[in-house]
């Protein structure tokens, strides 16, 4: 079967991952977090983290380590990704903070009290 990974085509097995596709054709990260630009990839590998995030035929917030293939998939990387424009008032807005954020605005935190 046949899928597109940021346009590019690839052979995909029946039954395969989206996150087994891009790690055996090389790829160890697929998005990267909106503060600090870590990159990510599959973590747990059962659903739980939400590390491995992509979009799958304009669907976002795909699990790839969830996400069972199917032929002419198209699945975009995340890489810098952007949130869309907000509407409320910016004192109102507080980001979303994935856990190694939150972790390092703690220790920053605690260095300044």
């Amino acid at each position: 079967m046949t899928v597109y990974v940021d346009g590019e085509r690839h052979r995909a097995l029946p039954g395969q991952t989206v996150a087994a596709l891009l790690l055996a054709t090389g790829h160890r990260s697929w998005r990267t977090t909106r503060l600090g630009g870590r990159p990510r990839g599959v973590f747990c590998g059962i659903g739980v983290c939400y590390d491995c995030l992509l979009v799958v035929n304009g669907l976002p917030d795909v699990r790839a380590c969830l996400r069972e293939l199917r032929d002419g998939d198209r699945v975009e990387t995340l890489r810098g990704a952007r949130l869309p424009a907000c509407t409320e008032a910016p004192e109102t807005v507080r980001p979303v903070r994935d856990t190694a954020d939150a972790e390092e605005a703690d220790d920053e935190a605690d260095e300044v009290a």
